[in-house]
C-alpha cells in the first residue's frame, strides 16, 4: 500500500512540476512575492538577533557587582544625558556615603579638537579617575591594552581606544604626543576593542586633567559603582534609592521626584535591552510576515488562473478515474513548491545580505554586528513558506476537485 501511494505522489509530483515549467514567466513572478517576504524575515531577524547577542555581550562583561546611575528617567536616559542632565557634587557623595557601596566612579566625557602632527580631529575625550577606577575598568568591564602601560593618576598621559589609534589618529604610537588646548600629552596605551565604537574611539585623560581642560568641574554624566562583598543588587539599589530620594526631598521640600535619576543593576539593563530588541523583532516577524501573505495572495491567484487554463485537463483525469482528492493534491503540491521554492531563495538572499552587512560593519565599525543565521531561522522560514503556499493553494486546489467531468471537457 505504501508503495503504491508513493508511486501515486511521485507521478502527481511530475504533473505539477511540468505545468510550472510550462508557465515558466508566471511561475518566476510567483515565486518571487514569497521570496521577498522571506528574504526580510531571515535578513532583518538575523541581523536583529546579531545586534542583540552583541549587545548583550557587551552587558556580560560588566561585572554582577556594578551598579549604573544615570540622570532621568529609565524611559528616556540617552535623551536626558544628552540634554545635559547631570548628578550633582552632592548626588556622587551620598552615593559613597551609602549602606553597600564601595567605590563611586564618576563618568564624564566631552567633545574636544585634538591635534596629532598636523591634522586635527574632533575627538570624545573621557575623564577616568585612574586611581579609583583601573581595578574596575580591567576586572569588571573587560578592559585590557594592546600595547603600552596604563596611565598615572595626575599625569598627562591618553589612554586610546582601538579605532582612535587606528583610525582617527592612524599611525600614532606608544610615546607619541596629542596636543589638546596646546598641552601635550603622552600616548602611554592603546586598548584592544571593548565592543562599541564610542568606548573603542575614545581618548581618556584623568579626571582631574579632564576637568581642567574642559571647564566641567562639578558632577557627572553618569557613575558606576561597585559593591562592597556581602551585599546584593537589588539590596543596594534599594539604599540608593532611599538616600537620593531622602535628600531630594530635604532639598526642595516636597516628595522626590522619581524620575530625576535611574538607578541599573546589570541584570537589569540586560532586562530593558532584552525586551527592547524583543519588540522590534516582533514588529519585524509582523511586517515581513506580511511581505510573505501578500505573497501567498499571489500564489493563490496564480492557482485560480492555472484551474481555469487547466479546466480540460482536469475533466480528462476525472474522465479516466481520477478521484477529487486526486486533483486536490496535484494542485496543493504545486502551490507548495511555489512556497517551498520562494522559502529557500529568499532564504538563501537573505543570508547573503545579513552576512554583507557584517563584513561592512567589520570594515566599518560604526557598532560591532554579527548576523546570527541559525538551523531554526533557516527551517522556519522555508517551512513557514511551504505551509503559505499549500494554504494559499487549498481554495483553487478545492475548487478544480469539484469540476464535473461533463462540464470540464465541454469548457472552452
Amino acid at each position: 500500500m505504501f508503495k503504491i501511494n508513493f508511486h501515486n505522489l511521485r507521478e502527481y509530483f511530475k504533473i505539477a512540476v511540468k505545468s510550472l515549467v510550462t508557465r515558466k514567466v508566471r511561475s518566476w513572478l510567483t515565486i518571487i512575492g514569497i521570496v521577498i517576504g522571506v528574504f526580510l524575515v531571515v535578513s532583518l531577524l538575523s541581523l536583529s538577533e546579531g545586534l542583540k547577542n552583541a549587545v548583550m555581550q557587551q552587558l556580560g562583561k560588566m561585572g554582577k557587582d556594578l551598579i549604573t546611575v544615570v540622570p532621568g528617567d529609565a524611559s528616556n536616559i540617552m535623551t536626558s544625558m544628552q540634554g545635559g542632565a547631570k548628578l550633582t557634587n552632592e548626588d556622587l557623595k551620598l552615593m559613597e556615603k551609602t549602606k553597600g557601596v564601595g567605590v563611586v566612579i564618576p563618568m564624564n566625557y566631552s567633545a574636544v579638537t585634538a591635534r596629532y602632527k598636523d591634522e586635527k580631529k574632533t575627538v570624545l575625550i573621557y575623564g577616568n579617575d585612574w586611581k579609583e577606577s583601573l581595578d574596575i575598568f580591567k576586572n569588571d568591564m573587560g578592559w585590557s591594552l594592546s600595547s603600552g602601560k596604563w596611565p598615572i593618576s595626575g599625569k598627562n598621559e591618553v589612554l586610546l581606544g582601538s579605532i582612535a589609534a587606528t583610525e582617527i589618529f592612524p599611525g600614532i604610537k606608544i610615546n607619541d604626543y596629542l596636543v589638546i588646548n596646546g598641552k601635550k600629552y603622552t600616548v602611554v596605551g592603546i586598548l584592544n576593542s571593548v565592543g562599541a565604537k564610542d568606548d573603542d574611539s575614545m581618548v581618556s585623560v584623568d579626571l582631574e586633567i579632564f576637568r581642567s581642560l574642559t571647564g566641567d568641574r562639578t558632577g557627572a554624566k553618569a557613575a558606576f559603582l561597585k559593591i562592597k562583598t556581602g551585599y546584593s543588587p537589588d539590596e543596594v539599589v534599594e539604599y540608593l534609592k532611599k538616600s537620593l530620594e531622602e535628600n531630594r526631598k530635604r532639598k526642595i521640600g516636597q516628595e522626590a521626584d522619581a524620575s530625576s535619576f535611574t538607578i541599573l543593576t546589570s541584570e537589569k539593563l540586560s532586562d530593558i535591552v532584552g525586551n527592547v530588541m524583543g519588540m522590534i523583532q516582533a514588529v519585524i516577524i509582523g511586517f515581513a510576515s506580511i511581505a510573505i501573505i501578500v505573497g501567498g495572495v499571489g500564489i493563490m491567484n496564480t492557482m485560480y488562473t492555472s484551474v481555469r487554463e487547466r479546466t480540460k485537463e482536469i475533466g480528462i483525469m476525472k474522465a479516466i478515474g481520477a478521484k477529487n482528492r486526486t486533483i486536490t493534491t496535484i494542485f496543493l503540491i504545486e502551490s507548495g513548491i511555489f512556497g517551498m521554492l520562494g522559502g529557500i531563495g529568499g532564504t538563501f538572499l537573505g543570508m547573503v545580505f545579513a552576512k554583507g552587512i557584517e563584513i561592512y560593519f567589520q570594515i566599518h565599525p560604526l557598532f560591532y554586528l554579527k548576523a546570527d543565521v541559525g538551523p531554526v531561522l533557516i527551517l522556519f522560514s522555508i517551512g513557514f513558506s511551504f505551509i503559505i503556499g499549500c494554504v494559499s493553494g487549498y481554495f483553487p486546489a478545492r475548487s478544480a476537485s469539484k469540476l464535473k467531468p461533463v462540464d470540464a471537457l465541454r469548457y472552452e
